[in-house]
């Protein structure tokens, strides 16, 4: 069914060559067919944009663009197309010469919406709320230092499992599996699925494994006492917070889920396949 489509955010991120000129090339197409083209510039770390009575975004970046579009547009169910203006890019899947074919086909309604699950993060502090944060890729708790164990006691549904000692852990969404949980090891799952992997860094036990649990599961990590490093709470690679002994961190599925424009032009697995460079033969040996 064809959508109906009147304003447009577009998330630049400056720092991507050329995608100043995408922006305003895929602006001035925006404005032939009668859409409003709204440009967010940013370098770094973004402001927060306003973002009402926008019908959807385009984000010109690379994998942090999508992660910081989908925090602050996934509330408002707001669907993102993402373009690939940088070099690797598993989330996404549009490349730059692709742009107007596919907001065309998005506009016909001929291409999907691909909903993934976020992560809500909440860390309480003598039993109350200091910070709330929402991610679409990972949460991590690690140390500061280098090369320092940390120490964390983990609950699943408000039952004692066990604890790390280790340089982190990771709490990865499906979308986040092909991120920095897969450099630790973990299982990379298919961006829709409804469920959590949780990968421990650098285990200093052999016995602790990547684990994946349901997306209904509530994780909590608490921050034993004495450590002998400083802690850091990480969400998407783009939030840090420092953290106490005693911190208590909750974490579960979010209300909101992003919403990722799907590709015409290729499939997850294609993505799997060109990003891993799964031939099924080493690399230069022609099949």
């Amino acid at each position: 069914m064809k959508r109906t489509i009147k304003k447009v955010l577009l998330i630049v991120n400056t720092k991507k060559s050329d995608a100043d000129s995408l922006a305003q090339s895929t602006r001035r197409f925006l404005e032939e067919r009668g859409i409003e083209g709204i440009l967010f510039r940013y370098s770094g770390k973004p402001a927060q944009p306003t973002v009402s009575d926008v019908d959807m975004a385009i984000s010109l970046g690379g994998d942090g663009t999508v992660l910081f579009g989908s925090r602050i547009l996934s509330s408002n169910e707001v669907p993102i197309m993402p373009v690939n203006v940088g070099d690797f890019g598993f989330i996404a899947e549009i490349g730059r010469d692709e742009i107007q074919e596919a907001f065309q086909a998005f506009e016909a309604g001929d291409l999907g919406v691909s909903r993934r699950i976020m992560v809500g993060v909440d860390v309480l502090r003598d039993g109350k709320e200091i910070v709330s944060l929402t991610g679409l890729n990972d949460v991590v708790i690690s140390s500061s230092g280098i090369s320092k164990l940390v120490r964390l006691k983990l609950r699943l549904s408000n039952a004692a499992v066990g604890g790390y000692r280790a340089d982190g852990v990771i709490l990865a969404t499906p979308t986040g599996s092909t991120a920095y949980s897969l450099a630790a090891g973990g299982p990379i799952l298919h961006p829709e699925m409804d469920a959590f992997i949780l990968a421990p860094i650098c285990p200093f036990s052999l016995s602790n494994r990547p684990l994946v649990v349901p997306g209904t599961e509530v994780v909590a990590l608490e921050i034993e006492a004495n450590q002998r490093t400083a802690v850091t709470l990480t969400v998407d690679g783009q939030f840090d917070f420092p953290l106490n002994e005693g911190d208590e961190i909750v974490i579960r599925k979010a209300a909101q889920t992003a919403q990722i424009v799907r590709s015409n032009k290729r499939s997850f697995y294609d993505v799997l396949k060109n990003k891993l460079n799964w031939s099924g033969v080493p690399d230069g040996i022609q099949k």
